[in-house]
């Protein structure tokens, strides 16, 4: 994803310089903006978790530059990891595997796993490279509210409370990283995102389960992975997940109850919008739904949307993890 050739070094390099001296850099990726920090240093990440709000159990995703540095994080790590790794990364997929021996409770929330990615984004790869080590980086955004898929929402929800926003452009992909846990006698989707089970199991050759639906709980137990809480999904505003036929009657009831302002996000204008309805810019397709999801959240928080009636896109491919995040922001 885009050329190296055109990263600003000065910038790498004073991201670097933050991150040695134990601050926090906001860092773009191609999922979502990251609030970064060295992995190996406990305060720094302890940083994290104050500034984001973020419970001291629920662990972090260890950014790496690339496939190479993942026994530095993981320990007896299966050739199924190895395998997916050279499928899809870098890319917005996370694989969960047992921790290795110096990796320390803080990152992992005290669980014996780790969570690891290589990161599909320039400015990313270019600062993970110069820095040599794990970057911890959850959302760059205060624990329960929409991600921020670009630098204006990173500075709107965390202020000077980052020391360096590195300003990527908007995200591409736009919903977190898809999460496989390889720590049990089959591979589980924990998280559905862009890179689909059914994708993972053409790679694999076996079956890959998704948590929730066919799959047993994951061997690690617990609270499972990063970013498996509705909340982290949804916005101020309450929203309803309906069909398209169910659209005018919601609507219509919604208005009647006249609790505040009512909008609608689908992936096409619809007709027949009842009058009184802020109809949001359609989300378009899938891929496009997803890029654009979490700045339409954001945009009916804005307007004072009281009411988000939404249309998913069809449930295939990443539209599976557009679905996903709307039915867990509907049941927040």
């Amino acid at each position: 994803m885009g050329d190296l050739t055109a990263i600003d070094e000065s910038e790498v390099a004073r991201a670097v310089d933050v991150l040695r001296g134990g601050g926090l850099v906001a860092l773009p990726t191609e999922t979502v903006y990251g609030l970064g920090a060295d992995a190996s240093d406990d305060d720094a990440v302890r940083r994290v978790f104050a500034v984001k709000g973020r419970p001291a159990d629920h662990p972090l995703i260890v950014h790496i530059a690339d496939v190479e540095r993942l026994d530095d994080w993981a320990a007896d790590v299966p050739s199924t990891a190895r395998r997916l790794a050279a499928a899809f990364w870098p890319g917005p997929l996370t694989l969960l595997l047992w921790r290795g021996p110096n990796v320390s409770d803080v990152v992992t929330g005290g669980r014996p796993t780790i969570a690891v990615r290589v990161p599909d984004h320039p400015l990313a790869l270019a600062v993970l490279r110069a820095f040599g080590g794990g970057i911890a980086a959850p959302s760059a955004n205060r624990f329960g509210k929409v991600s921020p898929t670009t630098a204006a929402h990173v500075r709107s929800d965390l202020g000077d409370d980052v020391d360096l926003v590195l300003d990527g452009g908007p995200c591409t992909v736009g919903v977190e990283s898809t999460i496989v846990d390889l720590t049990g006698p089959r591979p589980v989707v924990l998280r559905v995102g862009a890179i689909t089970a059914e994708r993972l199991t053409d790679v694999l050759a076996e079956p890959v389960l998704v948590h929730g639906g066919d799959a047993a709980p994951s061997a690690s137990g617990g609270a499972l992975a990063p970013g498996m809480l509705a909340s982290h999904y949804a916005p101020e505003a309450r929203v309803h997940l309906v069909d398209v036929d169910e659209v005018d009657e919601v609507l219509v009831a919604l208005l009647a109850a006249d609790e505040g302002l009512v909008a609608l996000l689908a992936p096409t204008v619809l007709p027949g919008v009842p009058d009184g309805v802020v109809e949001l810019e359609p989300a378009g397709p899938p891929e496009e739904y997803a890029a654009v999801l979490y700045a339409r959240l954001r945009q009916a928080d804005r307007l004072g949307v009281r009411h988000l009636v939404c249309v998913a896109p069809p449930a295939e491919g990443i539209g599976l993890a557009v679905v996903d995040r709307l039915r867990r922001a509907a049941a927040h």
